[in-house]
């Protein structure tokens, strides 16, 4: 019998991972994402960094220690003794997005500290969640006396108070109202695996923008398209970059694609002129 020992390309590994949300393996699939930028990656070899991280804190943890003393060493090991934090002085490197550097580096956005952060969290059996708060990802616990929710950028525990005053920039420029105003309550809804590797790639696809990198922002978008088959403005955007990159046949087929599903998108007009433009092209 011949077997296939054909090596997945680092799409259809990430392909298969996050196929199904039941046992998405977050962690696995944040890793996954640095493989388009360091193609020799061994996936498994930065699973077990984590997983060496978490022995370490475990030998230093009472069997018996309540939720809250498990939660205060987590965040002494994490933030203290191994120095995670923000990157501050280069919050828009690439790297930034990409487990493995952080492991290296120590230094991270919120969403990748949270995520090593929660893996630990959840090896140490707290209850912790992911919260995609506006503009800035933060993690909570769930206590018996309470709920406990940390920056990851900084180890900080916020109070209402202080969230409050994170939120109200976002407010002024959502127009919202002291008639009409949202409780704080529903900005910390714990964040699925899945929002949270798209907000990843999210990201990634806005500082590849910026930087007019098209071939990286292509393999993002690839990434977007395969997590969220229905975001069909992804399928537009990749359009437009496999235009620029001057492949009118996918450009031609994203747009297509979009249009058919996007009915009530107010560019509608204007992407139908440009595929009219494409295929002209093409004659």
């Amino acid at each position: 019998m011949q077997l296939n020992l054909t090596v997945p390309s680092p799409l259809q590994y990430f392909s298969s991972l996050v196929q199904s949300d039941e046992h998405f393996p977050l962690l696995e699939a944040a890793v996954s994402l640095a493989q388009d930028e360091y193609p020799d990656l061994d996936v498994q070899q930065v699973l077990g960094d984590v997983d060496q991280l978490l022995a370490r804190i475990k030998r230093r943890l009472p069997a018996d220690a309540p939720a809250l003393q498990r939660l205060r060493l987590l965040n002494q090991f994490f933030f203290h003794d191994l120095s995670f934090g923000g990157n501050v002085n280069d919050y828009y490197d690439p790297d930034n997005s990409y487990l493995n550097a952080v492991l290296r580096t120590r230094r991270g956005i919120p969403i990748t500290l949270a995520v090593l952060w929660l893996e630990l969290a959840a090896g140490l059996g707290l209850n912790a969640r992911g919260v995609a708060f506006p503009g800035h990802f933060m993690v909570k616990v769930n206590l018996p006396k309470g709920q406990v929710v940390i920056d990851p950028f900084s180890g900080q525990s916020l109070s209402r108070e202080e969230l409050a005053e994170r939120l109200e920039p976002f407010r002024q420029r959502s127009h919202s109202t002291d008639d009409f105003e949202a409780p704080i309550g529903l900005y910390l809804k714990s964040a699925p695996p899945r929002e949270i590797i798209s907000r990843m790639l999210r990201n990634l696809k806005d500082i590849h923008r910026t930087q007019e990198d098209l071939p990286r922002l292509l393999a993002v978008m690839d990434r977007l398209i395969v997590l969220q088959p229905e975001s069909w403005t992804e399928f537009r955007d990749r359009a437009l970059v496999w235009a620029a990159l001057g492949d009118e046949l996918r450009a031609v087929a994203d747009l297509e694609t979009y249009l058919a599903n996007a009915e009530d998108a107010l560019d509608i007009d204007a992407m139908a002129e440009r595929l009219a433009q494409l295929r002209r092209k093409r004659r």
